[in-house]
């Protein structure tokens, strides 16, 4: 066998014949082709004819202006760089470390040189010749070893420098990735990252002009754009980046707000991202939502209108939630053990600074999808956008036990055109009166179907019949189906009849004109008053119906809320629909807990003498998802989409106890302060159908 002999490498020009040098930059990898826009920096002509042949990131050092570092000239800088690099790989860390710092220190004020001293140090201009030269010097930088130097690069600020800086940092960016698919992930964090950088220090660098917030944004979103058009599988990665880099909930409104509405910019440009843009934007306002009920519950009455009171002085722009003058105090953490430190005080600011933010990110909301479903509500396109949200609803606020104001942005949007109102009532009922769904979820959806029926200022009249019909026949359904099981009230085994009979009268409540099928003459549709003691025609079927299953084994007048009950007692009473007084006052004497099963006693019937239990925790809770929102700002959007709750006058003549009052001042924001009546009020209290 003949020994092996390298063959002699020559130095110097390639002949003609030899196989061309490859270019100092890796293809594109699997990461993505590059698209023919190259973020405004080379001409788009220049891109390859075929679509199937890998494209390489080049930089046109033509269309760049060069600053010389003392008496060298790009070349030279070229040479220095690559020659730290092959040190660094050497074992000398000395011009690698050097080169560290002019990235490291790039905030640094320039200082002239002494007179009659040579000037060594590097102006800010000058930094941009060192990306340009570390660009070359690509295959060298992609490796292991200078993994810090690349670290310290991307931390750079960049967004503050001029245009040019900007071109050859995208550059610099398209090419680390295409050599090292590795630091796509270090990239895009950066880049996610100053989507919260709100303040103009953060990105101000000496010794260039100021560059304004929206000028910063646009640079972001230009190169972020470009990256994404040459790397189409990193929006899979920016997708996992935007929600695990959200804000965290203590985080400032400032913040907060300078996030979501960079996320709302990169729909535009990323569309496959738009629906889990818009749900990591509504997840977080569900949360907060939530939070904040729980956290007005631990807070006493006193407490709760000191939130509010604070909140007069949020100021009623959108536009201010970034500016610079906005109280930033919130971002300030008092330490517990301070002698100065007030609990109740810091508990007020925080739940104080939870309402900001998430009036703040649903105001966003509702802006993001007027102009989508306000322009034409019939529209194919409206109706797409609508889907959009009522695919929200289903998925992220319908479980969600309580939610108090991130409903209402289905609640105006459905009431813009009957198609998506039909939209919305029919998800409810597909999903309140299908078995296979849990119980919870399908009591929760009666509770929104009759709060909007009864909330809703545009919800016409033959919708209000139609819903209204629909629930007593779903009663009468249930009867058939139970009532030989029932020995008398029991909320437990028989929740879903009586959310539907709470629902009717809520409903019946609110909406009893739209019932009404026959008045006389005299009665005047615009006063109220004049319906009462007429003689009115309802439904008949309706009417029997109804008052059967009241009177009925189930029993529901002594399970359902009792401020729901009452109020339905006077108003059928005048009106002369149903007359239940007698029927209420039997149930005073009556105990629930009599009635309850168990199953220590295979179903027997509990014996009332050993239950100690309170009668309130056996009776269903009277909360419709639609009842007053009051968040300052967002409260905008549903001006004449609310029905306010309005008693008739003379219709509590014969009641002259002090529940009267209690149920004439119902969410009447005329003369209700905004401390008693906003967000505070959850859990439907009595004073509130």
């Amino acid at each position: 066998m003949r020994p092996f002999t390298p063959a002699k490498r020559t130095l110097g020009r390639p002949t003609p014949n030899s196989t061309p040098v490859k270019s100092i930059l890796k293809p594109v990898s699997v990461l993505g082709r590059r698209t023919a826009e190259d973020a405004g920096i080379d001409d788009p002509s220049d891109a390859p004819s075929s679509p199937t042949k890998r494209r390489k990131v080049f930089f046109d050092e033509s269309q760049t202006q060069f600053y010389e570092i003392g008496n060298r000239n790009m070349d030279e800088i070229k040479r220095e760089v690559r020659e730290a690099l092959e040190e660094h790989r050497r074992g000398n860390d000395g011009p690698y470390d050097t080169l560290k710092e002019l990235f490291a220190n790039d905030t640094r004020r320039y200082l002239p040189p002494v007179v009659g001293e040579e000037e060594d140090t590097l102006k800010p201009q000058e930094l941009k010749n060192y990306v340009i030269a570390l660009t070359s010097c690509m295959p060298l930088l992609k490796s292991k070893e200078c993994n810090g130097l690349v670290k310290t690069i991307i931390k750079c600020s960049w967004l503050g420098r001029d245009n040019e800086f900007i071109k050859v940092y995208t550059y610099f960016l398209a090419s680390l990735i295409s050599a090292q698919g590795s630091y796509l992930l270090p990239v895009l964090s950066m880049m996610v990252e100053a989507f919260m950088t709100v303040r103009p220090s953060a990105w101000a660098v000496p010794d260039f002009p100021e560059v304004g917030r929206e000028t910063v944004r646009d640079r972001l979103h230009k190169t972020l754009r470009h990256l994404l058009q040459i790397f189409p599988a990193a929006t899979s990665v920016l997708g996992h980046l935007l929600g695990a880099k959200f804000p965290f909930p203590n985080d400032s409104l400032k913040v907060h707000m300078s996030y979501v509405r960079n996320l709302l910019r990169v729909k535009d440009y990323a569309p496959e991202l738009r629906e889990e843009v818009l749900d990591l934007i509504l997840n977080r306002v569900v949360k907060m939502d939530s939070q904040m009920m729980v956290d007005l519950e631990d807070l006493d009455d006193e407490l709760t209108a000191a939130v509010m009171y604070t909140l007069r002085d949020k100021p009623a722009d959108p536009s201010q939630w970034e500016d610079d003058n906005l109280d930033d105090s919130d971002t300030e953490s008092v330490d517990s053990d301070d002698s100065d430190y007030d609990e109740e005080a810091a508990r007020i600011k925080s739940v104080k600074d939870n309402v900001e933010k998430m009036d703040a990110m649903l105001d966003t909301l509702f802006a993001y999808h007027a102009p989508l479903i306000e322009r034409d509500p019939g529209s194919d396109e409206a109706y797409a956008a609508f889907t959009t949200i009522l695919r929200e609803f289903d998925t992220l606020v319908l479980p969600t036990y309580k939610s108090r104001h991130t409903q209402f942005l289905i609640f105006h949007f459905a009431q813009m055109h009957d198609r998506l109102s039909d939209g919305f009532c029919g998800q409810l009922m597909s999903i309140a009166f299908d078995k296979t769904f849990p119980a919870v979820l399908r009591q929760s959806c009666i509770a929104y179907l009759a709060s909007f029926v009864a909330r809703g200022a545009h919800v016409d009249r033959k919708t209000v019949q139609a819903i209204f019909d629909l629930l007593i026949e779903h009663m009468n359904n249930y009867r058939d189906h139970w009532e030989a099981s029932c020995r008398g009230p029991d909320l437990k085994r028989f929740t879903t009849f009586y959310c539907l009979v709470q629902a009717a009268m809520y409903i019946f409540c609110f909406r009893w004109q739209d019932l009404v099928m026959v008045t006389p003459d005299y009665v005047d549709p615009e006063d109220p008053t004049s319906y009462i003691g007429a003689d009115l025609g309802w439904p008949a079927t309706n009417r029997r119906d109804f008052m059967s299953h009241i009177f009925g084994k189930f029993n529901p007048l002594k399970v359902c809320a009792p401020v729901i009950v009452e109020e339905f007692a006077k108003i059928s009473h005048k009106l002369n629909f149903i007359y239940v007084y007698p029927l209420i006052e039997a149930n005073k004497r009556l105990r629930l807990t009599q009635f309850m099963t168990s199953y220590a006693t295979g179903g027997a019937l509990r014996d009332a003498g050993y239950e100690n239990g309170d009668e309130s925790l056996h009776v269903l809770d009277p909360y419709f998802p639609f009842d007053p929102y009051q968040l300052p700002v967002s409260k905008r959007w549903l001006e004449g989409d609310y029905v306010h709750w309005r008693a008739v006058p003379g219709l509590n003549a014969e009641e002259e106890d002090e529940d009267s009052d209690e149920v004439d001042d119902m969410d009447d924001e005329e003369s209700v302060d905004l401390e008693e009546n906003t967000a505070t009020d959850s859990e439907g209290d009595d004073d509130d159908l």
